[in-house]
């Protein structure tokens, strides 16, 4: 985020005026719907206007697993690890998934083709075990169909 990008920080912010520590999370959660992540202009920013030090911004942000601190890729790859698809192999599925995209959870590929996220539960138990892309969702996967899968996002930017 540039100094640019921190400016189209102060409409989200102009929304909480007089804001204190209780109005983090709320602030938190409109930043990274408008901007897609939370970063480190964004966390200094914040912590200006309430007030508090970008350490305990970025400290209560780490603490819940809904925020990101890097933008989200082209395709947005998430694997279920919830109990029907962990039953049915989803641990192997997310291990090809990070050899295939050179990602872990959480991160984004260096060319911002892809990231990685690791869900509790997709609501897809009977098509486990199950994983999306940019909200599709893939069933019954298997570690051949998520090279397919990848395969065919990739060949798409060939095109």
């Amino acid at each position: 985020m540039t100094m640019s990008e921190e400016v189209r920080l102060e409409p989200i912010l102009a929304e909480f005026p007089d804001a204190a520590r209780d109005a983090l999370i709320p602030i938190l959660q409109r930043v990274q719907e408008a901007e897609g992540y939370l970063s480190e202009v964004a966390i200094a920013r914040i912590g200006r206007h309430l007030n508090l030090p970008a350490s305990k911004v970025f400290g209560v942000a780490t603490f819940y697993n809904q925020f990101r601190f890097l933008p989200k890729g082209k395709y947005h790859v998430m694997i279920c690890r919830g109990t029907a698809c962990h039953v049915k192999g989803s641990v192997k599925l997310l291990d090809v998934l990070t050899r295939t995209l050179k990602v872990r959870p959480g991160q984004t590929s260096r060319d911002g083709l892809f990231s990685l996220e690791v869900v509790a539960c997709m609501g897809a138990c009977g098509l486990a075990p199950a994983m999306s892309v940019n909200g599709e969702v893939y069933a019954k996967m298997t570690p051949k169909r998520i090279e397919k899968v990848v395969a065919e996002c990739r060949a798409k930017e060939q095109a």
